[in-house]
Order: C-alpha cells, then sequence, then structure tokens
C-alpha cells in the first residue's frame, strides 16, 4: 500500500502577499504540516507541488519537490485542478492532500485519520471543528426548534471542515472526482488544530499562537 502525502503550494496569494513564505513561529508557514507529515511512519513520500523551484529554500529536508505547470498557480484555479494533475504525475493507493495553511496540525491527528481509512472501513478522511451552538444558515436555524430553544449541550452538533488535509484513495479520485467520499471519516480537531490562515488577521493570530502559546 503506497502513501503520498503533499501539499500544493503557490509562491504568492491574494489576500494574504507570499503567505506560504511567512513566518510562523521560527519557520515559514509551508514547512510546518510538511514536516508533521515526514513524521508519520507510514506514509512513504511527502511531496511539495510548486512551479517554483526557489519553494525548496522553504520546506524541511526530505519533502520532495516536484515541478507543476504554472498555469495551476491562476487565480480561478480549483483544487481539484492541482489534485489532478497531481495524481496523474505521482502513482499512489491513498493520498493526503495537505494546506499548509494549517501550521498546527499534528501528526497523531493524521495518524489517526489515515487509520481509520486504512483499517476501519473509510473511502476518506478529513479534519472538521465540531460546533455545538445556535448555528443558522439562510436565514433559518439548522441544527434546533427556534420555538424551543436547548442547551447548547443537548443540540446536535455541527461540523466545519478546517481543511487542513483531505485523504482518499485514488480509485475513489479516479471514479468520481472526489476528495470526501461515500463513507468519510471526520477527524474532529480543536481550536488550536483548526486555525487556517486566509487572512491578514489570522495570519497575525497563528504568530501571536506560535510565539506565545506553543514556542514553536
Amino acid at each position: 500500500m503506497k502513501i503520498v502525502a503533499f501539499a500544493t503550494i503557490k509562491m504568492n496569494s491574494e489576500r494574504v502577499p507570499h503567505k506560504n513564505i511567512q513566518q510562523i513561529g521560527s519557520k515559514p508557514l509551508c514547512y510546518h504540516i510538511l514536516d508533521t507529515a515526514l513524521k508519520v511512519k507510514e506514509i512513504n513520500r511527502v511531496c511539495v507541488y510548486c512551479s517554483n523551484e526557489d519553494i525548496v529554500k522553504y520546506v524541511p529536508p526530505g519533502a520532495e519537490f516536484l515541478k507543476r505547470e504554472a498555469w495551476l498557480d491562476g487565480n480561478e484555479i480549483r483544487a481539484k485542478d492541482t489534485y489532478t494533475a497531481f495524481v496523474n504525475d505521482v502513482e499512489a493507493d491513498i493520498y493526503i492532500a495537505m494546506c499548509t495553511t494549517s501550521p498546527f496540525t499534528q501528526g497523531k491527528t493524521i495518524e489517526n485519520a489515515l487509520q481509520k481509512v486504512l483499517y476501519e472501513g473509510y473511502d476518506s478522511a478529513f479534519t472538521a471543528k465540531r460546533m455545538q451552538t445556535f448555528a443558522w444558515y439562510k436565514g433559518n436555524p439548522i441544527n434546533y426548534d427556534i420555538n424551543y430553544v436547548p442547551r447548547t449541550q443537548d443540540m446536535e452538533p455541527v461540523y466545519v471542515e478546517t481543511s487542513a488535509f483531505f485523504i482518499f484513495t485514488k480509485e475513489l479520485w479516479i471514479k468520481h472526482g472526489r476528495r470526501i467520499g461515500f463513507h468519510p471519516y471526520i477527524q474532529e480537531v480543536g481550536e488550536i488544530e483548526s486555525v487556517d490562515i486566509d487572512t491578514m488577521e489570522d495570519l497575525e493570530f497563528a504568530k501571536i499562537l506560535a510565539d506565545n502559546v506553543l514556542h514553536i
């Protein structure tokens, strides 16, 4: 069983300039989750999929650079495009698509989710934050009756994807083009692991967390 983890990386981004090489703690943002994946024993390869070879200066030793086509850096390109290109370039039975914007993802989190796919019959796995609170969508509550307001501990939780990683089989991607399958395992993560850097505010918060709480 060949397991390949990969991170698709652009050297620049719209909302946070040069996001992937911004310093989080003692290392660049893109360093952290790659370094974590390298320590997961079940993973056979950890790849950096980027059009710019300069990225090698910012990733940990052991992460393998694979050059992707420059058109995949376009602002209109979706994750599905880069995943398909990577799957076409790299053979594996199971892929772990990792997001560098989740620098506080732990190795045991990846390991647990991977075990579920390998041995417990799940066809995929993804990270999510459990929210047991009053949630609304399009003007209506989605997890409680507005005429009977429950205690929060009695509510049905909702799960919000954090996108730290998606684990999926090659068969699932080739046949259905889906990173989340028909029987997925939801890997719950807490407040720190759920941090995802999409905005400048997120970046500043992650820097404070890394420097003053985690000391990484």
